[in-house]
Formats: structure tokens, sequence, C-alpha cells
């Protein structure tokens, strides 16, 4: 596993590349990845919009600010992700905001489709899903947990409305985007940091490399 995420860091961006890049494929009319369609351009420009918003009007909670400036260890964050995705959109400007306000945390993006491998090591059900985070120890590159693709409020409205209509259609896309508008980030603050307090007891754990 861990020359696979030796690899994928290689090819990884901070977030203001991962942005630029995202931005400067749309003004050639494309979407990140290897498929291109019209739908998928049209879903890139509005995540690009709601990333905008998302980058100015977010707020990470005090308290959680404190709690990862007061961990014992420094992680990366390695998460996947593509420009056409709805939740990478709702989630990477609170992965952001949360990792800028921590001395660490440093936060590292890869395009799903440029590292399949990785992606292959944290399927969803079977599914490549993202985006997907996850947390490293900095000096192992263990992995200590991830995050992902949704959470869980937004998991139990997208599973509750497949088992009522067999799919997953625009409705339910308009209606996750509402929950995550409501939301405002908050279960995504909070599932995250419950992960990194569970991360950082682990990490306590592992030998340091010398």
């Amino acid at each position: 596993m861990v020359p696979i995420i030796k690899k994928s860091l290689s090819n990884s961006y901070d977030y203001a590349q991962y942005r630029s890049i995202v931005s400067s494929l749309l003004k050639e009319r494309k979407a990140s990845g290897k498929e291109q369609t019209q739908d998928l351009l049209h879903y890139s420009e509005l995540n690009e919009a709601r990333m905008n918003r998302l980058g100015k009007t977010i707020k990470i909670s005090t308290e959680y600010i404190q709690q990862l400036n007061h961990l014992q260890g420094e992680y990366i964050w390695l998460v996947l992700s593509e420009g056409w995705c709805g939740d990478a959109a709702q989630i990477l400007p609170v992965i952001h905001k949360m990792a800028e306000s921590s001395h660490k945390i440093d936060l590292k993006i890869v395009f799903r489709d440029e590292n399949e491998d990785l992606m292959n090591l944290f399927l969803t059900n079977g599914t490549k899903s993202i985006p997907k985070l996850i947390v490293l120890d900095k000096n192992t590159l263990s992995v200590l947990g991830d995050f992902g693709p949704r959470p869980n409020g937004a998991k139990k409205l997208i599973l509750d409305y497949k088992a009522l209509h067999g799919i997953v259609d625009e409705t339910a896309k308009t209606n996750l985007q509402l929950w995550y508008l409501h939301d405002k980030g908050l279960s995504t603050q909070k599932e995250i940091m419950d992960l990194m307090t569970r991360a950082d007891l682990a990490a306590a754990q592992i030998p340091m490399v010398k």
C-alpha cells in the first residue's frame, strides 16, 4: 500500500493548484477525468460556482480548530476528487478550511481517474465513490482512517431516496445539494474531527521511522 500512496503523493496538488487545474479545464470546455460529456461539464460548472461561494462562507468551529492544533501527531490528508463531483464540491472547501487552520495537517489532492490504484484501495461498497479523504501519519505514511464520500446524514438521504424510488435521479441530487446547503458543513467537520481523534490515538501506537 505504501508504494501506491507514495506514487499518489507525487501526483498530488495543493488546494489552490487543484482549483486552478479544474478552472483551466472549464475554460477549454472540459471536465476533469477520463470521461467527457455535456452533463459532466455542466456539473463541473455548477461545482465551480459552489466552491467559490463556500470558500467565502464556510466557517470552521473554533473548538475544532483548537483540537486540530493540539493533535499529538502530524498528518497528511490525501483526498481523491474530480471537478464534476457534487459531493466533492461541498466537502473539499470544508476539508481545505480545516487543514488550513492547523499546522498539524498537510492537505494533498489527487484526481481519481489519474490514481486508480489508490482509488481501488478505498472503494465504497465496491464503487469508486468520491470524495475520499485518507488520513496518513506524516512520518510513516500509515493509513489511520478515511472519510467519504459523504457525511452520514447525506448518505442516509440518498439511501432512503433510492429505497423509495429505485434510482438516484436529478430530484435526489437536488435534495442532496439542499441538504448540504442547510447543513453548512457542520456534519463534515464533526465526522472528520471524530476521525482525527481516533487517528491521533492510533498514531501514538506507531513506532517512529528512524
